[in-house]
């Protein structure tokens, strides 16, 4: 069978304060800012994405902040949480790391006999960081957070999910995953070979209340695809399982497909190529606003009307 999904391309977030969204995941956590755009379709709001070096597919959590928003609710139809991979040797240093920020985090926890512990950033977006050694991906040397101690990218997204059958029969049927683990109401599947970037959580939530996106909610979470030929042919496929797929949407750094799985939450396939780097040198990703090639005639305007942010 040809590999159509490889894994977790990116997770996009609704936010609020521009500048204190840029320090959290930048100072805090130690990511790179990689590119800065803005909503294709609001171009008075940012688009910033955050991720490794380079941007990798499966590193990348992108923000529309909108300062004053409304403070979204966690629950069902939603991904809560969104799980970084790190170090099973960097527990110490990000517990005292959270600490020291004054970020409150609960944990140490186990899960799927892996480490982890969880926080919210600014704005209340879920997220955990898992201790591992099976992930050898380079995480970002910003100078700040010991390169053994980095973030190395995504680790697992959970949807939470009132019925979870259809969902599951999404990935499984069309997204080719494969259930790896079940655990009080839990189930795990991986794309591909598995492992951090790879898996996906549905939390059966019977009990949760339904979610209310606002800051801090996940409006999106895309898988990778290696080309336009492999999205063609999943955008087909979903449209014949009955899924409302939109046409290929041109992002600039990667094409687009998207669609609402059965719990609600809007899925994304996104292409691996062209990247991030094909605007920008790799040295300097995130350091210029990049716009979309029908918005160069106002830039003027939205440079004016944009925030000012800094990267420390």
């Amino acid at each position: 069978m040809e590999t159509l999904i490889n894994g977790l391309h990116h997770v996009t977030t609704l936010a609020g304060d521009t500048q204190r969204n840029v320090d959290y995941y930048t100072d805090i956590l130690g990511l790179r800012l990689v590119k800065k755009t803005v909503n294709f379709d609001a171009p008075d709001v940012y688009h910033l994405y955050y991720g490794n070096e380079t941007g990798s597919p499966g590193t990348i959590l992108t923000f529309f902040p909108y300062g004053n928003i409304t403070r979204g609710r966690k629950g069902v139809g939603q991904l809560t949480y969104t799980a970084f991979s790190a170090p099973t040797a960097s527990l110490s240093f990000w517990m005292d790391r959270l600490h020291e920020r004054n970020i409150p985090y609960a944990g140490p926890y186990k899960r799927f006999s892996e480490t982890y512990v969880r926080f919210e950033d600014f704005d209340g977006m879920g997220i955990e960081l898992v201790f591992t050694d099976d992930d050898q991906r380079p995480g970002w040397n910003n100078g700040r957070i010991p390169a053994e101690f980095a973030i190395r990218g995504f680790h697992t997204v959970t949807l939470n999910e009132l019925n979870p059958d259809r969902t599951i029969k999404l990935l499984t049927e069309t997204l080719q995953h494969t259930l790896v683990g079940e655990e009080e109401g839990r189930f795990r599947f991986k794309a591909g070979l598995g492992g951090p970037g790879n898996y996906v959580d549905v939390l059966h939530s019977p009990k949760d209340v339904h979610a209310l996106q606002g800051g801090g909610s996940v409006h999106h979470v895309a898988f990778s695809t290696d080309s336009d030929d492999t999205q063609l042919i999943i955008q087909q496929q979903l449209s014949e399982a009955g899924y409302h797929v939109t046409p290929v949407q041109d992002r600039n750094y990667f094409n687009s497909i998207y669609f609402r799985e059965p719990g609600g939450i809007l899925f994304e396939v996104a292409t691996n190529p062209p990247g991030f780097a094909v605007d920008e040198l790799v040295t300097e990703l995130g350091t210029a606003l990049k716009l979309p090639s029908q918005y160069e005639s106002r830039r003027a305007k939205i440079e004016a009307e944009l925030p000012e942010i800094s990267v420390k």
